[in-house]
Parts: structure tokens; C-alpha cells; sequence
């Protein structure tokens, strides 16, 4: 399981005064979708913060390829792209649950840090998540 789909109905306040998804909501799916992958994979990110890890958000990448629009349910699929050093990266693919075309696709690249903000190795805890 390192690939991970998240529905997410698209709200009103996520949209422009046509009725069309605003580009920033994209981000916001992509950050539940990789927050659920954690919670699924074991690993809530409430946990990795206790253990004293953090992922911030270094680069965030989305083509747009098609319109959402308000009340389609989307899906975002994330999967672990690249796990090394000292960080990962995840890509997502959105798009409309009933014809599952292609909404969006882009990746997120998070460097691991400790409570200071200073860049860490991935933990080996980490890893084993990924069968690393």
C-alpha cells in the first residue's frame, strides 16, 4: 500500500464565483491525501510530530490539466515518489471520481527536520513504512 486515494467532495468556498475549483484547493487535497497515507500506512503525522519529526513543504508542483468544479467529488491519489538522505518526495494525480480523467497531477518535496527546524536523516522508522 504506497499508493493511497482520498475523496474529497469540492466545497463552495473552494471555488471562484464560476463555480470553478481555485488552484490553491489543489495544495489542500494534496496535504490531506499525504497526511492519510501516513495515518494508513501506521503512522499518524500527530505521532511523527511527538517523535520529534517534521515535513515541511520545501517545493509544490500542479499542472492543471481540467476543471473541477463545485460538488464533484474528486480523488487524489498520492504515492511515494523518492525517499532519500534526508527527504521525500510524493506525487498525486487528481482528478474526477466519475470519469477519473485527469484534473491535476504535481508532487511535494519535504525535507525531515527536528523540533529546531534542522534538517535530519530520514529516521529508520520511516524507512521500514516504506519497505526501505
Amino acid at each position: 500500500m504506497d499508493k493511497v486515494e482520498l475523496e474529497v467532495r469540492v466545497r463552495y468556498v473552494e471555488t471562484d464565483q464560476m463555480g470553478v475549483a481555485h488552484h490553491a484547493s489543489y495544495f489542500t487535497w494534496m496535504e490531506a491525501a499525504r497526511t492519510e497515507l501516513l495515518r494508513l500506512k501506521g503512522l499518524p503525522y500527530k505521532e511523527l510530530e511527538a517523535r520529534g519529526y517534521f515535513l515541511p513543504v520545501r517545493e509544490a508542483f500542479c499542472r492543471y490539466r481540467r476543471s473541477l468544479q463545485y460538488d464533484n467529488i474528486a480523488v487524489v491519489e498520492v504515492e511515494l515518489l523518492e525517499l532519500k538522505g534526508a527527504s521525500l518526495k510524493l506525487g498525486y494525480r487528481i482528478y474526477k471520481k466519475n470519469d477519473r480523467k485527469i484534473a491535476a497531477e504535481g508532487y511535494t518535496m519535504h525535507p525531515f527536520v527536528d523540533k529546531n527546524g534542522k534538517i535530519v536523516k530520514v529516521p529508520d522508522f520511516f524507512k521500514k513504512l516504506f519497505g526501505e
